[in-house]
């Protein structure tokens, strides 16, 4: 909108070109460019740029504008009429996924601006609900009937065959009644409707060597007409059909019910308003050393900042993008706190109790360079107050518009388990997610098993109701090359990677849809 004109005698006839950065890289490589528009200030390009999106990662663009010389090169300084610089969370964070920038470049002119819109490419998201019984199954077992299930296959595009769906034993029967089951769209036919889907009927034994009783083939397509009404498929057995003259078949397999719904994705819920409310607490036990001394975890030379620094920097740069206010509560604990030095485990960094929160990224940074210089590094390691402190702001509202994101940075040894363990079973069913990081030479096995990958967090015979906690050690991510930009992208991408779906495991759980974002 409102490009300069630098053209004589009519407008000028402008393209973008889009580059973009590699993670941890500061090259840019040219990704694609837009249509010529000739002769306007105001174009509307019509071509679009399909990129990959991934949450975990700062995705850096720039959109160069100007004219096109006849070779095909965008055309030099004299001819050049802005750019912009976004990352592409910042797009997809925005409102209804459209954002506008102001256009620089061009020194003491305005540049006009250039309006990004960011949309999902729909990529067969629906999910199938069906199920099946069987009728006069062939009998397999010698004392019994059969044990029967189903096994699923996919066909591919070589015409082999990928198993994508195993139904549970039915024992004794030769007419199952199978439970229902879910498997999405793209599992079962990888979006092709008309792909065939082979269904095998199986005897089960115990020792592995399972019989086979037929098969039966369909397509999606024709699964989806069983809405309307039950759909009858003969199992057949070639073998048995080339051996008896009057085989007819090992029974058949009945569809009772099929249906289908959406699956939605983490970018629905963003571009339906959901925000990510980002909380930063950070450890000031005594264990991490004095923050004068070049050995403290806190100790930030000239040159390079704190591992603790660090760690805030990367992983808090990606989430302000989907932060609206970039307004970031940051705590401390461990440390005690003037005037009348009280050992707290919930001080805010900017001394504001009423008013905790801190300006971007940069004001959570200048707090607790800030806190460094006032407070008393003392102890213990208390998780559970500032758990429970988000945990509260996460309760007040759980319809899906907000989902809070509480990152903890620490040295080490936990001294409330188990206080810290019935925090997070509690916080497990509000909308929130944790983050811990590890800084320094400390064993982490308690961290481990918060973060519950292998065995869910449990509380006096409660169990957690979600995977909510990730946890990483700083150390995995010191570059021995001292690239520290590709390092804290590392870091970056593996604590926030869980991110997307411990959002979408809260939603589902709570049956939330997105809000339909406006046209």
């Amino acid at each position: 909108r409102n490009l300069l004109d630098m053209d004589t005698f009519s407008k000028s006839d402008p393209v973008v070109v889009l580059f973009v950065q590699g993670s941890g890289s500061s090259e840019w490589k040219e990704f694609g460019r837009t249509e010529v528009i000739d002769n306007t200030l105001n174009p509307d390009f019509v071509r679009k740029f399909v990129l990959d999106y991934y949450f975990e990662e700062k995705q850096n663009l720039r959109f160069d504008v100007g004219p096109l010389r006849s070779h095909g090169a965008v055309l030099g300084v004299q001819d050049f009429l802005g750019q912009a610089f976004v990352a592409l969370g910042e797009v997809i964070g925005s409102q209804r996924g459209r954002l506008e920038r102001a256009l620089t470049g061009v020194p003491g002119k305005r540049c006009g601006t250039i309006l990004l819109l960011a949309e999902e490419l729909s990529n067969c998201r629906d999910i199938v609900t069906m199920q099946l019984c069987a009728n006069k199954l062939d009998k397999k077992d010698f004392f019994g009937k059969s044990d029967p299930f189903l096994v699923f296959y996919r066909s591919n595009e070589d015409g082999t065959f990928t198993i994508c769906h195993k139904t549970e034993v039915v024992k004794n029967t030769l007419n199952p009644v199978w439970q229902p089951f879910t498997i999405p769209v793209r599992a079962l036919c990888n979006g092709d409707y008309d792909r065939t889907v082979k269904i095998d009927v199986y005897d089960w034994d115990r020792d592995g060597s399972h019989d086979f009783i037929g098969e039966f083939a369909t397509s999606y397509r024709e699964l989806s007409r069983a809405q309307s009404q039950f759909t009858v498929y003969e199992v057949l057995n070639p073998r048995k059909k080339c051996k008896k003259k009057k085989y007819v078949n090992s029974g058949t397999v009945t569809l009772l019910s099929f249906s289908v719904e959406s699956e939605f994705t983490f970018v629905d819920y963003i571009r339906g308003g959901t925000q990510l409310n980002f909380t930063v607490a950070i450890d000031f036990t005594a264990s991490n050393g004095m923050p004068s001394q070049p050995t403290s975890l806190h100790y930030a030379s000239p040159y390079q900042l704190s591992a603790y620094a660090l760690a805030l920097k990367a992983v808090g740069e990606i989430i302000q993008d989907y932060d609206s206010d970039k307004l970031f509560p940051a705590y401390g604990f461990g440390a005690k706190v003037p005037p009348d030095g009280k050992i707290s485990h919930q001080f805010p960094l900017n001394n504001n109790v009423d008013n905790p929160s801190c300006a971007g990224i940069e004001g959570v940074l200048e707090s607790y360079l800030q806190s460094l210089r006032t407070v008393q590094l003392y102890g213990p390691t208390n998780f559970a107050p500032v758990i429970n402190q988000v945990a509260g702001m996460a309760a007040q509202v759980t319809d899906g518009s907000q989902y809070h994101v509480l990152l903890i940075i620490t040295d080490g040894v936990i001294s409330d388990m188990l206080q810290t363990k019935e925090a997070i079973v509690t916080a497990s069913a509000l909308p929130m997610s944790i983050i811990i990081v590890g800084v320094g030479p400390a064993e982490f096995e308690a961290m481990e098993e918060l973060d519950g990958d292998d065995v869910r967090v449990s509380s006096r015979g409660r169990y957690a109701e979600r995977d909510i906690v990730q946890f990483v050690p700083f150390r995995d991510y010191v570059d021995d090359s001292g690239n520290q930009v590709l390092s804290m992208a590392r870091l970056a991408k593996d604590v926030l990677a869980e991110i997307p779906e411990q959002l979408l495991s809260y939603m589902k759980t709570r049956d939330i849809k997105p809000r339909r974002a406006d046209p």
